[in-house]
């Protein structure tokens, strides 16, 4: 569906990988509510439309990120690593790429930013448990870490540079959920619309982490403290529970990948990096 939206939020709104999965989804979508779109990626993914610039550059590439910032007035950052890997590809774009981006936005005098977490910050909690954004980090993996990471450079930023950051941790952003997790988990594409454009439109952030979810009836996340987003979830995965309840009839409660929030990724790797 088409999310309403009248005048364009801001002039000039970056959109690094934007040729990765959630960013060939937020493209379109997000072209409604700027004048002009900037897309990144790390390598060539076709022309610019209509109201687009298209900018080549590493995260990791200090320069390349300062150059793509200029005159930019907020970022919805999705690009990086985006799943468990050795630590090498982890630490150039999540690592030191997000602190390229934020010294770039320093630099720039870029004040909003949108950051791509993920729920596997907090992975290791137990599927019994309900827990919020005040809960501190449990991360399941490599590339948990790595977003905890970034988290905390955003609110470093907050402080001392005064960079305001939205801290999206994404649940599992598809057009249906895959399994019986994902329940939980799930946010649709319309939600992830509504969320990143609150978490860009609302008035005051400072460094604010909320959950990415639709309005699940099972929920592991309380969103309580981010309530003043705005953001408020349309979609719900209830629809979906028969037919995958269906397809899995028997889970092995021990089986870590049932036992805790982060599934797979609390026993993937560890790999042999170079």
């Amino acid at each position: 569906m088409t999310i309403p939206t009248s005048a364009p939020l801001v002039q000039r709104l970056l959109l690094t990988g934007a040729d990765g999965h959630l960013g060939r989804v937020l493209r379109p979508r997000l072209k409604r509510h700027c004048e002009v779109l900037r897309l990144s990626h790390r390598s060539d993914f076709g022309p610019a439309g209509p109201g687009e610039e298209i900018e080549l550059a590493y995260l990791e590439n200090p320069d390349a990120m300062r150059q793509l910032l200029r005159n930019v007035d907020a970022v919805v950052h999705m690009g990086g690593v985006s799943t468990e890997q050795p630590w090498s590809p982890i630490l150039a774009s999540n690592i030191v790429g997000a602190y390229n981006l934020y010294e770039a936005a320093r630099h720039n005098g870029v004040k909003r930013i949108v950051f791509a977490s993920s729920n596997h910050v907090t992975g290791f909690y137990t599927q019994r448990e309900v827990i919020s954004p005040l809960d501190p980090p449990r991360p399941d993996g490599l590339y948990g870490l790595s977003k905890a990471f970034g988290e905390n450079l955003a609110q470093l930023y907050f402080d001392k540079h005064g960079i305001e950051t939205v801290s999206l941790r994404i649940g599992s952003s598809y057009e249906a959920p895959k399994d019986r997790r994902m329940l939980a988990t799930w946010l649709s594409f319309d939600d992830l619309e509504r969320l990143v454009v609150a978490a860009l439109t609302a008035p005051v952030v400072g460094h604010t982490v909320v959950y990415g979810l639709s309005d699940n009836a099972t929920a592991w996340w309380d969103n309580t403290p981010a309530r003043h987003l705005g953001y408020r979830p349309q979609d719900s995965s209830e629809r979906f529970r028969a037919d995958l309840q269906a397809r899995q009839p028997h889970i092995d409660p021990t089986d870590p990948v049932a036992l805790y929030q982060g599934g797979s990724f609390v026993r993937t790797g560890p790999f042999e990096d170079g």
